[in-house]
């Protein structure tokens, strides 16, 4: 049975799944150390993992009896793509923010 692949903006819906890439950011981790982080079960964490094995955010590897995780980042260059268009509205905001608070405190 083949596995669909999932999209990445899809496997970046969900929060549990971004901190689970945000917990890769520093190196690879155990299955087991990782789901040890959420008040959630082994087998919904492994799910998780799943989906973003599936996006191709991080890849497996088997090391005796344990999984460990590697974040594989190459796949957020499309997610960086898409945003590019919206950064200059986001970057006249912070601007704006920042004039206020010069204002209100010089």
């Amino acid at each position: 049975m083949a596995v669909a692949v999932v999209d990445v903006f899809s496997a970046l819906a969900n929060p549990v799944r971004r901190k689970l890439l945000e917990a890769l950011q520093d190196g690879p981790r155990a299955a087991g150390d990782l789901a040890g982080e959420f008040a959630l079960s082994r087998p919904a964490v492994s799910e998780h993992l799943a989906v973003l094995r599936n996006a191709r955010l991080v890849r497996e590897e088997p090391r005796g009896r344990h999984r460990y995780y590697h974040l594989e980042a190459a796949p957020l260059a499309e997610v960086g793509e898409w945003l590019h268009p919206f950064e200059h509205y986001w970057r006249a905001r912070m601007g704006a923010l920042r004039d206020l608070i010069d204002e209100e405190n010089p």
